[in-house]
């Protein structure tokens, strides 16, 4: 049996950068992608936050003094708080299990704060600051779909190098339109799948920065 069409906020972009990389490594897995130091920091400072936000050990002496802050912030908020807290969401944006069969898109909520009918959500970056709020709003959609008694998030991304954040505050309503620009993207990575159609898109990316060296354009 076909494995049914599952999507991560982070596949997507990787499809659209580029097909065929995002086949050998996210679908094939005949590629790892090490992501250099830029990536290994900042999953040391994803796994450092959500044990200081948890309680469960102090931030390390190299990150204490930029982000401490950032921790009491959290530990402070009100309501009930989940960490690196994993939801998946059927093609109806009803809630289902992670590893179920009618998962559709999964997300992971870096910080979740739920108290009554608002919740703050908090996605830790530790490289540029871009202005996409479109992840912010798929995980604002895995909260309303999980928690029916929300009816508001405020979804923030910290900007951790600029000590900044950026976010947008959702209603059940304004996801509508969220979906009316995400929904064809994903109906065109699903359809590459149907038709296992993954061209290569040569960018910057190829000479530096790919591991698919079976590519015609690695390394050019």
């Amino acid at each position: 049996m076909a494995k049914s069409f599952a999507w991560s906020f982070s596949k997507l972009k990787n499809y659209e950068t580029c097909p065929k990389r995002h086949f050998e490594i996210d679908l094939a897995k005949n590629y790892s992608d090490g992501g250099g130091e830029a990536l290994t920091w900042g999953n040391a400072v994803h796994g450092a936050l959500a044990q200081a936000c948890m309680g469960t050990a102090e931030l390390p002496a190299d990150m204490k003094a930029a982000y401490q802050k950032w921790v009491d912030r959290v530990r402070a908020g009100p309501g009930d708080l989940y960490v690196e807290q994993k939801y998946a969401i059927d093609s109806s944006f009803n809630k289902t299990s992670w590893f179920g069969p009618l998962a559709w898109y999964r997300g992971i909520g870096d910080v979740v704060r739920i108290a009554g009918d608002v919740a703050l959500v908090l996605d830790w970056k530790t490289g540029k600051v871009i202005d996409d709020s479109v992840q912010l709003g798929l995980m604002a959609q895995c909260i309303f779909s999980h928690y029916p008694e929300v009816l508001r998030v405020r979804a923030e991304y910290v900007w951790l190098k600029e000590d900044a954040t950026t976010g947008e505050n959702f209603s059940r309503e304004s996801l509508k339109f969220l979906w009316t620009n995400v929904l064809p993207r994903v109906d065109k990575m699903k359809a590459a799948g149907e038709a296992q159609n993954y061209p290569p898109t040569p960018s910057f990316l190829c000479k530096r920065y790919c591991p698919v060296t079976s590519c015609d354009f690695h390394g050019k």
